[in-house]
């Protein structure tokens, strides 16, 4: 049987790990990314894309109100496939609602149904892999899981705009067809992992419907929240709140715009590139850049501790995003350079975002830890989403060179409300410790191993010391026997 099989009539992991976080990272990377590239190319304004796509990141925001009600009602596995189903339905939805009149009501009302239900998939996901898996296995495979979940990040802010784009040379700039066509085909993707989830993943009988009720579920949601907010003093409370709003806030600001001000022409004081060469600089190099960024800084802080990184990556996440005032200044749309900008600015983000994500971690330890992280990261969210709604209705007033600049000013949040923040300077360094202790083992092993060997050796000097006795005096005894002997026989011969 395999060996990684963790219980008994359960599937291979590798049969259902790599497709299911596939799909959970599709529908996201579709309602925050593709929808703005969409709305942008169908005639949107910055100001419209800015306030329209935020309000989509709200099922996000407040995912922790009804994640723990999801367990009264069916099994997690349950929820996996039938929010499948309906995203695949949804994204039909899409693409059957863009050549009408009502297309815009139409798509933000299927965008927002797959937002609800991406996010719930989130919930529902992560627990199924909680429950299917042991602890070794989840550790396991958690490199598997994210793996799959940025290739869902490729696949659609790289490959899926790059196609948008050829799509629309094909049909001759036919542009509502070229995305119907996009949206179709990731209708068949869903519908297809949702038959294959139906067949392969595999069905726990841990995993099973709750005996809990309503009143129990709500008490237990009211602790969780009291908990959250009174882990530290008010004081300390209200600094950590605004950190996990703020600290991101250039980010929030250029997140949409600096699509926008890819793809919009040189007369709207933007880039002017393609779809194709969109997919490529922002969507490919861009995001190996946040990877790169993120791996990095994990590997810094397990280091060295998170409080001696603390402001350079402070600087990582703040800084880069000067190369947009050159940018929005120099017009260059030649492909390397802006590669070469996003790749920076994007490599310093994923730097600079290990220090929100390790913070998160610091402050959901203790009791509820698993549902007190979540809350940390609606709140993020939300710190995402609300300057997200309003950066377009700025930069419109604006425009590019001096909302740029701006956001650059903006930087200064960001250092205000982290030199507040209370740090272990050990928190996520690995443990010296262990070290010590495995050092401290290895020399009572040694000095072990040199008293026993001592001894043994005293023990064989001792016992070759009585052989050597114990032969002196058999021959000792054999020659008084050899001198009795002979007298013996001289007396005979008398």
């Amino acid at each position: 049987m395999d060996k990684m099989v963790t219980k008994k009539n359960s599937r291979n992991p590798w049969a259902w790990i790599p497709t299911l976080y596939f799909a959970e990272g599709l529908p996201n990377v579709i309602v925050t990314t593709l929808s703005v590239v969409m709305y942008m190319q169908l005639g949107l304004t910055d100001a419209e894309v800015g306030l329209y796509t935020g309000w989509l990141a709200l099922p996000w925001v407040i995912k922790p109100l009804w994640s723990p009600f999801i367990d009264l009602l069916k099994t997690k596995r349950w929820w996996v496939l039938t929010m499948q189903a309906l995203i695949g339905a949804a994204l039909a939805g899409i693409a059957f609602s863009l050549p009408t009149a009502f297309w815009f009501q139409a798509t933000m009302c299927f965008f927002f149904l797959i937002a609800f239900c991406s996010a719930t998939h989130d919930i529902s996901a992560d627990g199924f892999y909680m429950i299917e898996l042991d602890e070794h296995n989840q550790t396991k495979f958690v490199g598997l899981r994210n793996t799959f979940y940025r290739l869902a990040i490729i696949f659609v802010n790289g490959f899926l705009v790059m196609l948008a784009g050829v799509l629309q040379v094909m049909f001759r700039n036919q542009i509502s067809f070229s995305w119907a066509l996009i949206f179709y085909g990731l209708a068949g993707i869903f519908i297809g992992l949702w038959l294959y989830h139906s067949r392969l993943m595999p069905t726990p009988k841990e995993d099973v419907q709750t005996e809990r009720t309503v009143g129990e579920v709500t008490h237990e949601l009211k602790n969780m929240f009291r908990t959250f907010f009174t882990k530290f003093g008010v004081r300390e409370t209200v600094i950590v709140m605004l950190f996990l709003l703020f600290y991101r806030f250039p980010e929030a600001l250029l997140n949409t715009m600096t699509k926008t001000f890819i793809l919009r022409p040189n007369s709207q004081g933007g880039l002017g590139m393609s779809p194709q060469e969109y997919g490529l600089a922002n969507g490919t190099v861009g995001l190996i850049g946040l990877l790169l960024g993120g791996i990095i800084g994990g590997i810094l802080v397990s280091r060295d501790g998170m409080k001696k990184w603390l402001w350079p990556m402070v600087c990582a996440i703040t800084l880069p995003d000067a190369v947009y005032i050159y940018l929005s200044y120099s017009l260059n749309s030649d492909i390397v350079m802006v590669s070469s900008c996003l790749f920076v600015e994007q490599f310093g983000y994923g730097l600079g975002f290990t220090v929100l994500t390790l913070y998160m971690l610091f402050y959901s330890q203790g009791k509820f830890k698993t549902s007190h992280y979540s809350i940390c990261t609606g709140i993020s969210y939300l710190g995402l989403m609300l300057p997200g709604m309003v950066s377009g209705y700025l930069k419109d007033i604006l425009g590019y060179r001096h909302f740029f600049i701006v956001v650059m000013a903006c930087c200064v949040i960001t250092f205000l409300v982290t030199v507040y923040l209370k740090i272990d300077p050990d928190f996520g360094k690995k443990e010296k410790e262990e070290e010590d202790e495995g050092e401290m083992l290895d020399e009572e092993v040694t000095n072990e191993e040199d008293i026993l060997e001592k001894e043994i050796t005293e023990e064989d000097d001792i016992w070759e010391e009585e052989i050597t006795e114990e032969e002196y005096l058999e021959n000792e005894d054999s020659s008084e026997k050899q001198d009795l002997q002979n007298k013996n026989e001289k007396g005979n011969r008398k």
